[in-house]
């Protein structure tokens, strides 16, 4: 029998963001729930994982792009379970590795890469079966890691959250939009609000609303605050990230986290919360995606 991934309860740090607030604002560590599989990925994870092992396969396979979060946390997943992995990754190989791939491949997963071209067609069936023909059986985990079994992870993350937490506005990142659906899911009676790391808002939603079980309207999705898109960074965030530590003794990622909490303080200058209100901010993990960038 396979180990179960081990779940570290995080603790939740008080933040005061602007001086004379009425805004009760708390983070949540959810980056220290495990030591490599951290965040959400746990979350979105733990199912897909159970079903792994239950249906006895050796294998894992996923996809990502050359800094994913996923890959990474995969790749430690099976590595402490004791599945084979393999990562397909976006793109070509280059040498040296970044921090990220290196990573996956010291866990023992293998790497496959393909051109961008034939990376669109990862979940046509044709695409599936070729990677079969070539690595034989496997768990297929999409990219991000969003599928039902996922969803329902999150879900119940919701409903802990709704246990242990007493907040009227949940405040995360958002990628593919995976981890924010599987809340509002479990969370109809709460205000959440994601922020996109990524330009543009069209597909994210149509990305949202086809895991959504629910009509409720206490979401928004804010996509000011991308600085330039998915993996850009400029100076300013680089200086709001560093100043943020300094300050409150919680390291952000630029790709994620960053753009989350400058977003939020942005919303709250803007008067876009109400006030009196209780904030409930996730730190989803990926610290690893500090790695390269200028700190």
């Amino acid at each position: 029998m396979r180990k179960k991934l081990e779940y570290i309860p995080p603790e939740a740090v008080e933040l005061n963001l602007l001086a004379g607030s009425s805004l009760s604002i708390f983070i949540l560590r959810e980056d220290q729930n495990h030591a490599l599989v951290s965040g959400n990925k746990w979350w979105k994870l733990k199912h897909n994982l159970a079903a792994a092992a239950a249906a006895g396969h050796e294998t894992l396979l996923t996809f990502g792009g050359a800094y994913s979060n996923h890959l990474y946390a995969t790749a430690a997943a099976a590595q402490e379970m004791g599945f084979k992995s393999i990562g397909v990754v976006r793109g070509e190989r280059t040498v040296p590795l970044n921090q990220t791939l290196s990573f996956a491949e010291k866990q023992g997963m293998h790497l496959e890469y393909v051109n961008r071209e034939h990376y669109r067609h990862k979940t046509e069936t044709g695409f599936i079966e070729s990677l079969k023909d070539k690595f034989g059986d496997f768990y297929l985990i999409p990219e991000g890691g969003t599928n039902e079994l996922a969803i329902k992870g999150v879900e119940e993350w919701g409903m802990q959250l709704l246990k242990n937490h007493d907040f009227d506005y949940l405040i995360l990142p958002v990628g593919t939009g995976g981890t924010i659906a599987g809340l509002i899911n479990a969370l109809p009676q709460k205000r959440i609000i994601g922020i996109s790391s990524l330009k543009g808002g069209s597909f994210l939603q149509r990305e949202i609303q086809r895991w959504l079980k629910n009509d409720s309207k206490n979401w928004q999705i804010e996509t000011s605050f991308h600085f330039g898109g998915y993996g850009k960074v400029n100076r300013q965030l680089i200086d709001f990230i560093t100043r943020f530590e300094s300050d409150h003794g919680i390291p952000l990622d630029p790709v994620y986290t960053g753009k989350m909490m400058f977003g939020l303080l942005e919303l709250i200058k803007r008067g876009a919360i109400e006030n009196n209100s209780k904030i409930l901010v996730l730190h989803t993990g990926g610290l690893q995606g500090r790695a390269g960038f200028n700190f």
